[in-house]
């Protein structure tokens, strides 16, 4: 199994319009973050976890001509925004073929991706718009795609919600792939979900920065989830520039645990390394 950072940045990226802080001005190329996604490939299946508005730039950076599915998290922009670029997988090798690309997702962020695309569900379509298979998915119930087995994992995005709707609105999905498992943009987990996580290899999971923050995890409830589950390595992801300079910050960081960085690469097995490009 491969896994490919895609982006490890916030809804903003790093950097950010405008700021000059130190993180945002970092030669280091690890401190340049695009919006948080990843891609999985394993027994000659490739899917990626999320499509934002930097969707584009991302594939065209791995180079690859082929994606079975995308799947997502949740309904957010910097998670599904850039999901009109499929349409580049579908028309690759235009006309002998039509590629429609299957989308998985939950009820509700399926919902928002027809309303947002709706032209792309339009009963008479015009001409390169997304051909999309739109399946909705069970948080509950695994689910499978080409052979590959795929566990939701159910978390929520906000630490407090109310009003009619409110625990749906907020709800994030992760996934669990056989030894890998991926969460992004989760602030609360039940114990019945840490529970889909045993015995994962890796774990990949988002910490905003150090400080408390209302709806992700900082460092150190990224880190209290990473000692729950106990998994051999730890990847953060979806980091803000609030979380410092990755030279500064990782050495402070457990030594199983790592800031992930866009185009890393890990190969995952019984056991396995990783390259960055």
């Amino acid at each position: 199994m491969k896994l490919t950072f895609l982006g490890t940045g916030t809804s903003q990226g790093v950097p950010v319009i405008g700021c000059r802080c130190a993180v945002c001005m970092s030669d280091d190329r690890r401190d340049r973050r695009l919006r948080t996604s990843a891609m999985v490939e394993t027994r000659g299946v490739r899917l990626v976890i999320d499509a934002g508005p930097d969707f584009r730039y991302q594939m065209l950076r791995t180079g690859v001509r082929h994606i079975d599915a995308i799947l997502l998290t949740h309904e957010h922009k910097d998670h599904i925004g850039g999901l009109d670029d499929v349409r580049a997988f579908n028309f690759v090798d235009y006309p002998e073929a039509i590629h429609k690309v299957g989308i998985y997702a939950t009820p509700r962020t399926a919902a928002c991706v027809r309303k947002d695309f709706d032209y792309a569900f339009a009963q008479d379509k015009y001409r390169g718009v997304p051909e999309i298979e739109l399946h909705e998915i069970d948080p509950a119930c695994p689910f499978s795609v080409k052979g590959v087995e795929i566990v939701p994992v159910a978390g929520r995005h906000p630490e407090r919600f109310a009003g009619a709707g409110a625990s749906e609105r907020f709800a994030v999905t992760g996934y669990r792939i056989g030894p890998l498992a991926y969460l992004t943009d989760f602030k609360t987990i039940e114990e019945s979900e840490v529970e889909k996580l045993a015995g994962v290899e890796v774990l990949v999971v988002n910490a905003l920065r150090f400080a408390p923050h209302y709806s992700h995890f900082n460092v150190a409830e990224a880190l209290e989830l990473i000692r729950r589950v106990a998994p051999r390595e730890a990847y953060l992801t979806h980091m803000s520039h609030d979380i410092g300079l990755q030279a500064v910050t990782e050495p402070t960081l457990p030594p199983h645990v790592h800031m992930a960085c866009d185009t890393l690469e890990l190969e995952i097995n019984d056991g396995y390394e990783n390259t960055e490009r």
